[in-house]
């Protein structure tokens, strides 16, 4: 009696936990999170412009991963083979955003600013300069406090200094092109454009760099006097360089230059009159748009690429796309579920009620669990993760039939279908164990070698094979244990255990 109750409790339990686990997910509103090739999204590839170590490549693959994870959900970033990363996307709609975001390297350089330059123009007959950039401006171009002209400016709150603003181009750089961001390195004097056409047509000549980008700690966008600016906060040694350069700079133009650009070029503004120290604490301004400077706190706060990336696969697909895969997926999971389910009805009788039902508890702690890593993880299942989700159903039927089929050689040995639930389990689940472990051994390699949607498939294949342990124990054990032991569930004359076993009535008792 004790026995038949713990038959009751674990078939009820696990009934239970599949009831409550899907119920749940349902109303939380949680489904299942779609990848790219079912929800549409954005997928690019890109190849690293040199030979690079496999460090150097993971280090790559974390900024991405870090960058784009700042942003979207479910997205993933892979290396594939020595020099190439796969980067996906579900779901994006703002691709160009996107694309700027991941693939600028995001080199910040923070220079003192020498003078302005004109822009580009070489007079007809004559050639572009090809030299060394001069290195020193002319006395009347020069940014310095003095011709700055920096005074207090009593009248106004919000800006309470005012400076010259009429200081002349130098012309020496007019025939000089703009210095490329392959050349655009810490040492060296430079000639950058502006980033935004509202900072003008003027170019500026930048002094060598005395602060890098890996002096920034954090970095975020923040809406400050209804104009968008990065606040940026520095490390320990990095307050020091930007202190050092401040004090140099003091009433004169820090120039930030991040990938062969000027993004901002403020005049270094004194702190309660006198300068003393910035506190490790520094703001960009530069008639940002909200995008651009959430962009741009991105970039700074996941760091420089060590190496700089060629795009040379980039795939939108599109939401309808997407959709008529999952559908089509659906569809043929579903008609290859409906075939089986009648297949196992029509030879194993009632014991196909087992099937269905137990197919029917795991599809619902799938989805229950599938549904809850999306959210707590962004684990999304994308077409191979559904052919994985197939392929297991095969295993699940297979633990079922290799259970049935041993019930029909106990049977056959002349035992009866009451003693045969429980002796031809004993031996049918070490079958199962054998070949869920290869399985599952199989997954768990197969993930970890792999790359893009083969780990999904391996993934869900994994998951669904551990999920098969558990039913098959806790929920098909009881079951066909309990209906063996009843008298009504075997004798039925053509849908009972025994005719599904193909036995006569009376080995059923």
């Amino acid at each position: 009696m004790r026995n038949k109750r713990s038959l009751w409790v674990s078939l009820f339990s696990v009934v239970a936990i599949a009831l409550v686990a899907f119920g749940s997910t349902v109303a939380a509103g949680w489904t299942p999170k779609l990848g790219l090739d079912l929800k549409g999204g954005l997928s690019v590839v890109y190849k690293t412009a040199k030979p690079v170590t496999a460090q150097e490549l993971d280090n790559v693959v974390t900024i991405l991963s870090n960058r784009v994870n700042a942003g979207t959900s479910g997205a993933t970033v892979g290396s594939q083979g020595s020099n190439e990363i796969a980067v996906s996307i579900p779901g994006e709609k703002n691709t160009q955003q996107v694309l700027a975001t991941l693939g600028n390297t995001a080199q910040l350089f923070l220079r003192p600013a020498l003078c302005y330059a004109p822009a580009y123009s070489v007079p007809k007959g004559k050639l572009p300069s090809t030299g060394p950039l001069p290195t020193t401006c002319a006395s009347s171009s020069q940014l310095t406090a003095a011709n700055l002209d920096v005074k207090p400016n009593p009248s106004s709150v919000t800006q309470p200094y005012t400076y010259n603003t009429n200081i002349p181009d130098d012309p020496q750089f007019a025939t000089y092109p703009s210095t490329p961001p392959s050349k655009d390195v810490q040492n060296a004097t430079v000639l950058l454009p502006p980033s935004s056409p509202s900072q003008g047509t003027a170019r500026y000549v930048l002094g060598p760099a005395a602060v890098t980008g890996n002096a920034i700690k954090s970095a975020s966008a923040q809406l400050v006097n209804n104009a968008w600016a990065v606040d940026i906060v520095l490390t320990g040694p990095g307050s020091t360089a930007w202190d050092t350069l401040a004090s140099q700079q003091f009433h004169a133009i820090v120039a930030f230059d991040l990938d062969g650009q000027v993004i901002s070029a403020p005049i270094t503004q004194p702190i309660n009159g006198s300068f003393t120290s910035f506190n490790g604490q520094v703001q960009i301004t530069g008639g940002f748009t909200e995008n651009q400077a959430k962009t741009l706190a991105v970039e700074l706060n996941y760091g420089a690429l060590p190496v700089k990336l060629d795009r040379i696969n980039v795939q939108t697909v599109s939401p309808t796309l997407g959709a008529a895969s999952l559908r089509a997926g659906l569809i043929s999971g579903l008609a290859g579920l409906a075939l089986v389910m009648l297949y196992m009805l029509f030879y194993y009788r009632l014991l196909g009620v087992v099937v269905i039902s137990g197919l029917a508890v795991t599809a619902a702690l799938l989805w229950a669990i599938i549904s809850a890593m999306g959210q707590s993880l962004n684990t999304t299942i994308d077409l191979a993760g559904i052919i994985g989700l197939i392929v297991s159903v095969g295993i699940t039927v297979d633990s079922y039939i290799v259970y049935f089929e041993r019930l029909k050689d106990e049977t056959r040995s002349g035992r009866t279908v009451r003693t045969s639930v429980d002796k031809g389990f004993a031996s049918a689940f070490r079958t199962v164990l054998a070949a869920d472990a290869v399985s599952l051994l199989a997954a768990v390699i197969l993930y970890f070698v792999s790359i893009g949607t083969v780990k999904g498939f391996a993934l869900f294949l994994g998951l669904s094979t551990v999920l098969d342990i558990f039913v098959t124990y806790f929920f098909t054990r009881p079951f066909v244990v309990l209906l063996g032991r009843s008298r009504n569930a075997n004798e039925s004359s053509s849908l009972g255990v025994a005719a599904g076993l193909g036995v006569a009535t009376e080995v059923a008792r």
